[in-house]
């Protein structure tokens, strides 16, 4: 895990989608985003980045509790899948959580009720038991450089809608997608690649 103060960021404007999630529209076809809900977590001037939050690789989180040498007496999370977050930095592990970014070093907050960390006390405290009610580990993330995000949504790459934590910490990642469409009043399956953004 590093230090995530890089991605550390002020709010500069509306203009910017901080705290929501993308939803690739059907005709998305990269093979990184097909069919995938993307929580935005950092917008601005400089790029974005975002953590995919509806696809998982292979590996349980007790997997890298046992990697990293953590003792580990909760199962709270040990079965709960790894996510793949993107294809940045794909060795990253990146913690997305609710609670307080106080209580874990390096926490940068994505809404008042949601932060993201690199630091390796969070998945101490979440092998014993004491880690946040919700949370769920990536590894990697995905990036976009200036401009970059603004044109693929003006493209009809992407829908923004609104973050639902429900939705976000749900175990049941083969729905996210629908489920996060459906948001904004729409059928993910339905709409054809001549449908606009929202």
């Amino acid at each position: 895990m590093t230090d995530l103060t890089d991605l550390q960021h002020q709010r500069p404007g509306s203009n910017y989608l901080d705290n929501r999630f993308l939803v690739s529209m059907p005709q998305l076809d990269d093979p990184n985003f097909s069919r995938t809900v993307i929580l935005l977590c950092k917008h601005d001037e400089s790029g974005a980045v975002g953590i995919v939050i509806n696809r998982h690789t292979r590996h349980k989180i007790g997997e890298i509790f046992e990697q990293l040498d953590i003792g580990a007496c909760s199962k709270a999370y040990a079965a709960d899948p790894v996510l793949e977050g993107g294809p940045v930095y794909p060795e990253l592990g990146l913690v997305v959580h609710d609670g307080s970014a106080d209580s874990w070093e390096s926490s940068i907050r994505i809404d008042d009720n949601l932060f993201l960390t690199s630091s390796r006390d969070i998945l101490d405290d979440m092998a014993n038991g004491k880690g946040p009610k919700n949370a769920m580990l990536s590894l990697g993330y995905s990036g976009w450089g200036p401009g970059q995000l603004e044109a693929e949504i003006q493209s009809n790459s992407w829908l923004t809608t609104p973050v639902d934590q429900q939705i976000l910490f749900s175990p049941d990642i083969d729905k996210k997608w629908q489920r996060s469409a459906q948001l904004i009043g729409i059928d993910i399956h339905q709409i054809s690649s001549l449908v606009g953004h929202a």
